[in-house]
């Protein structure tokens, strides 16, 4: 095996370093005795339990769980349906470079553009009914909006590599299409679903600034709560807040990972 030249190695540990050091810092803050500076006092978890004591923060906490788990819910479907047609419909060329574009939009273009949009089309739609008034409904419609093309991106993927060879097959033996759907397509699609799933429900628990284009007073979310509470000055409950978000989206990528790679090793 060919050996990495020195600077390329330093240069990794450098990134690393770079990437995670700050946060191995805001997690040793969190379990400081000491309130303020930067001087250690000794290990204590009392922040964490006046954290579990703060009503703010468990209403936030509880509006980011329902947020996160009902826009996933209904992304995973729709990006999940999106996929299966963009990549088994027979479109034309063009078409299917259109819908390309179309669906990479979403994730290349920065949150600030897309929450002004959603700000000027819940706008428009408040026209139509007060539904639409900032709060928990527009926050999850805005999580959707870009979830989607997340998921069916993670999804098209594994639609390419599976190919249509396995669909084939199961046409020849006369399986008709919700046979196909429910017992060749969907087992063979899951990790990539689970992926998608989970991809889409770590990036609404982190979303920061599509939530605060379109919360309403009665919708605040950990994101918003931390960054609130940041312009007030960084106490050790923001650490520790800040460390279990974190934690959570660790442990969910994990997951994701042997998820996927124990089926496919099945």
């Amino acid at each position: 095996m060919r050996r990495q030249h020195p600077i390329i190695i330093a240069i990794s540990y450098l990134t690393m370093a770079f990437l995670y050091l700050p946060l191995f810092g805001v997690a040793v803050f969190s379990v400081n005795e000491a309130r303020r500076g930067l001087v250690w006092k000794g290990f204590s978890l009392k922040w964490y339990l006046k954290l579990f004591e703060n009503e703010w923060i468990l209403e936030a906490a509880w509006n980011t769980l329902l947020l996160a788990v009902i826009s996933t819910v209904v992304a995973t479907i729709l990006g999940t349906i999106l996929a299966i047609a963009m990549d088994r419909f027979p479109w034309r060329s063009r078409t299917s470079n259109f819908l390309d574009i179309i669906l990479h939009i979403p994730v290349i273009i920065p949150d600030i553009i897309l929450a002004a949009s959603l700000v000027v089309a819940f706008g428009l739609l408040r026209l139509i009914s007060s539904i639409f008034e900032p709060g928990l409904l527009n926050m999850i419609i805005g999580h959707i909006t870009f979830q989607i093309a997340f998921v069916a991106l993670v999804v098209r993927s594994r639609l390419v590599a599976i190919g249509s060879e396995v669909e084939e097959a199961a046409r020849d033996l006369f399986a008709t299409n919700w046979y196909l759907l429910r017992k060749v397509m969907l087992p063979l699609l899951m990790p990539g679903i689970i992926a998608g799933a989970m991809l889409a429900f770590t990036l609404s628990l982190d979303d920061f600034v599509i939530s605060f284009f379109t919360a309403g007073p009665e919708s605040q979310t950990l994101p918003l709560f931390i960054f609130a509470a940041v312009r007030r000055g960084v106490t050790p409950q923001i650490h520790a807040l800040s460390t279990l978000i974190m934690l959570v989206t660790v442990v969910l990528v994990v997951a994701t990972e042997r998820f996927t790679r124990q089926h496919e090793k099945k």
